[in-house]
């Protein structure tokens, strides 16, 4: 069985990279032996027919051979790996696509220093906060800020959880496959008085196998899980703190308010 070739430019684009900075073939055969000893790992290394044949786009690199290649042309990984097809930008949207049965936490971006999220800088004249419309409809401009300099500015402090499909506790207030931002530093429980549900403080539990976005109430040294009244569960009651920990209040939620078959995964975890 051939290889798979990879993008007819990839190898055209690497050699151009590698010319403008004055790389002979040889010196990249050099520098990754250095860095594959360092390392230990002979795959880090790049021979020199290596190096000619992805050049003229025979084959595609594995993972450790793209490193070096990104280490030496100094590149981002994710550049030299869009170069053969491997969009690894995609990564958080491809993740946000598998939706998972299990309510958990989300990780923060690992290089949030060079990654890049976009975000609205300037709206369209007589655009007003107050009415609800359309981003598309009313920016004016969309720009690249790096998520480094939003933590800076304290934008990206809370965690962020996901409710799985499976877990109606506050449904309909918030549904599964909803996403909601935590302030990790209310841990417990207020005792302020509330007037509706939509003023009652949710809060993000961990318990020993899982986690719960609910209401909550302390009682006798035990912690409540109080569950929406229409989503037909019963009051969960564990010892607090050894059996629950709460990960934070919640502060904000995104949802869908449009499911599909919403209805037969309500009954299925009723049936549980």
């Amino acid at each position: 069985m051939n290889p798979p070739r990879t993008n007819p430019s990839a190898g055209r684009w690497l050699k151009a990279v590698r010319v403008r900075l004055g790389l002979s073939t040889r010196d990249v055969t050099e520098l990754s032996k250095e860095m594959a000893a360092s390392k230990q790992n002979h795959e880090f290394f790049l021979s020199h027919n290596w190096i000619t044949d992805i050049e003229m786009d025979k084959f595609r690199p594995g993972m450790f051979k793209l490193y070096a290649l990104s280490t030496i042309y100094h590149r981002k990984f994710s550049e030299v790996a869009s170069k053969f097809g491997l969009q690894i930008d995609n990564w958080r949207r491809d993740s946000a696509s598998i939706r998972l049965p299990k309510t958990h936490l989300l990780d923060g971006p690992e290089d949030s220093e060079t990654e890049s999220v976009s975000l609205p800088v300037e709206f369209k004249p007589g655009f007003r906060f107050e009415k609800t419309n359309l981003l598309a409809r009313v920016v004016e401009k969309w720009d690249e800020v790096p998520v480094g300099l939003l933590q800076h500015l304290d934008l990206r402090k809370s965690m962020y959880g996901y409710v799985g499909l499976e877990d109606f506790t506050l449904f309909p207030l918030i549904r599964p496959g909803s996403l909601v931002q935590i302030d990790a530093s209310q841990r417990k429980v207020s005792n302020v008085k509330w007037r509706t549900e939509y003023e009652r403080p949710i809060y993000f539990t961990e318990l020993r196998d899982e986690y719960v976005c609910s209401w909550c109430e302390v009682d006798r040294g035990q912690l409540l899980i109080v569950p929406h009244p229409q989503a037909q569960l019963q009051v969960r009651r564990f010892d607090y703190p050894s059996q629950a920990y709460i990960v934070g209040r919640v502060t904000s939620v995104t949802m869908r308010i449009v499911g599909e078959r919403m209805a037969q995964r309500r009954d299925s975890s009723r049936e549980r």
